[in-house]
């Protein structure tokens, strides 16, 4: 007896029937689905309904126009397909403004996972839209998300199937190296990072876990549909509390760095006396890393003056950004 195949991620699965129904000249009865769409065909009967009647209500989530077609006669079956003229997008123009914020966004998936495809989408879009691309008119509002890691995919997975999932967890004030069994409810990113939000199996109650704290491969623990996830999950407590509010001191150009000054704090009369051809403006943080990135973005338009650590982070991201240069000089 040979191993038994792995099941198919459920993002394919949902892939694979978009293909199917897209592409089916008349219709696709459940039958036809179960026996011909990979994800579908090793499912017993009843877990197929199941797992057919979840993808439908997905996709159609996701606006994909999924058609129900009526039986011709009183010995067919129901059948479904997906209407090619409402799901293809029609002529796309984008003025440089449109295309700014759609810059904007794709730079928001800086995991390696994602960045590809958003890159790729970008360029399409650039191609046929008018005018500059006008990049510059979203400095300074960039998201700085980290890399989640390569546990997303299977969190992601994990969520949609209701699974729970087993790995290794370093706790952020304490150090603590412990391992957890999680039942997932969302996946999310929160100021610089990436969190899992669920039920803590080991601890009894709702926790977040930051994703780059997760120091073992994300393991799938048990069977699919083991748990609801709670109407108030969003809600629902965590263990990670919020770092403190601090101040960092900038040293700006004049005119510059608009989202910088935007949540800047009131001015003091002390502070017009540092420079003669800037402006000195406070604002607050949490997360040294989160605004030294953004900070990196303007170049030398924004000094840092305070705190030591923001400074560190900013010049230590200048410097990758001129190694990059280098090499892609050379």
């Amino acid at each position: 007896m040979g191993p038994v195949p792995a099941p198919t991620p459920p993002a394919e699965r949902l892939l694979n029937l978009v293909i199917a129904l897209l592409n089916t000249p008349t219709r696709m009865t459940k039958e036809q689905v179960r026996r011909s769409v990979v994800g579908y065909d090793s499912e017993t009967t009843e877990a197929f309904e199941r797992m057919f009647e979840r993808d439908k209500d997905a996709l159609r989530e996701l606006g994909i126009p999924i058609v129900t077609v009526q039986p011709d006669g009183p010995a067919d079956e129901i059948g479904y397909r997906i209407d090619p003229e409402s799901y293809t997008l029609g002529d796309i123009e984008l003025s440089p403004a449109e295309l700014a914020v759609l810059s904007l966004a794709s730079g928001f998936w800086r995991d390696a996972a994602l960045s590809r495809d958003a890159n790729r989408a970008l360029t399409k879009l650039r191609a046929v839209a008018e005018g500059s691309p006008a990049d510059d008119l979203a400095a300074g509002l960039l998201p700085r998300v980290q890399p989640a890691g390569p546990g997303l995919p299977v969190l992601l997975d994990a969520v949609l199937e209701r699974r729970a999932v087993r790995f290794t967890y370093r706790a952020a004030y304490t150090g603590e190296v412990t391992e957890r069994e999680v039942e997932p409810w969302q996946v999310r990113t929160e100021g610089a990072g990436w969190y899992l939000r669920g039920f803590d199996r080991g601890r009894g109650g709702p926790r977040s876990f930051r994703l780059n704290r997760i120091l073992s491969p994300v393991r799938p623990v048990g069977p699919a549909e083991a748990y609801e996830i709670p109407a108030d999950a969003l809600e629902q407590g965590s263990d990670e509390p919020a770092p403190p509010v601090r101040e960092a001191v900038l040293a700006v150009l004049p005119e510059r760095a608009g989202a910088l000054r935007a949540r800047a704090l009131a001015p003091r009369a002390a502070d017009a006396e540092l420079f003669e051809d800037r402006d000195v403006v406070r604002v607050p943080f949490r997360s040294a890393m989160e605004l030294g990135y953004e900070i990196a973005g303007y170049g030398a338009a924004v000094l840092v003056l305070d705190p030591p650590e923001l400074r560190e982070v900013v010049v230590s991201r200048l410097r990758a950004a001129a190694a990059l240069e280098e090499v892609a000089r050379g």
